[in-house]
């Protein structure tokens, strides 16, 4: 069978079909506006609050047309749903948002994949790294299953989650080093997994 085959296309029609009809669900039940489609798999959700007492209510994420953009486009909207700074440390909120979306999925018979799961999890440990290097002491209960000396365990492990990124090697200024690692850790996470509230 082919791409092109008739029985696939309209299945896949058949399926966009439901995710155009869950962005227009979640944009009406929670009054939010889209500031733009991004072509990558990353995203990011916030609230404007005017003078007048009005609010936007604003994502960017990409269009759902399968289950991993669809799981980032709910996680966005999972912000909104659970409301901001309703948990905290942000690591929480991080958890709390991917869980609502999960959910989500799932409700609507939405296939949650391996590596929709894998995404969750690498979220969750870049989260939680995030939160020790800014000085938390004590994990949430809800994140110990995602804690692992900050990592995920190698590709392959039992729960399907991705290996985790190779350490450099030591140099002889330690200090130097870790801090330029620890920039540049950073700047790759923030293009893999956006800015803002993800």
């Amino acid at each position: 069978m082919h791409d092109y085959d008739p029985a696939i296309m309209a299945r896949r029609d058949s399926m966009q079909k439901r995710y155009d009809a869950l962005v227009e669900e979640m944009k009406g039940r929670f009054g939010l506006r889209v500031r733009r489609w991004r072509s990558s798999m990353t995203g990011c959700a916030w609230i404007v609050r005017y003078d007048s007492g009005r609010e936007a209510r604003l994502i960017e994420s990409p269009y759902p047309r399968g289950p991993m953009s669809a799981a980032v486009f709910l996680h966005e909207v999972g912000h909104h749903a659970i409301g901001f700074r309703t948990y905290s440390p942000r690591c929480l909120e991080e958890f709390h948002a991917w869980m609502w979306a999960l959910a989500a999925m799932r409700e609507r018979g939405l296939n949650v994949t391996q590596a929709v799961e894998r995404r969750v999890s690498l979220s969750l440990h870049y989260a939680i790294a995030k939160a020790r290097r800014r000085g938390l002491r004590s994990i949430p209960e809800e994140l110990q299953p995602f804690v692992s000396v900050d990592r995920p365990p190698p590709r392959g492990h039992a729960t399907g989650q991705a290996g985790p990124m190779p350490r450099p090697a030591p140099a002889h200024r330690p200090s130097t080093v870790a801090a330029a690692v620890a920039v540049v850790r950073d700047a790759v996470q923030q293009m893999l997994f956006g800015g803002g509230r993800t």
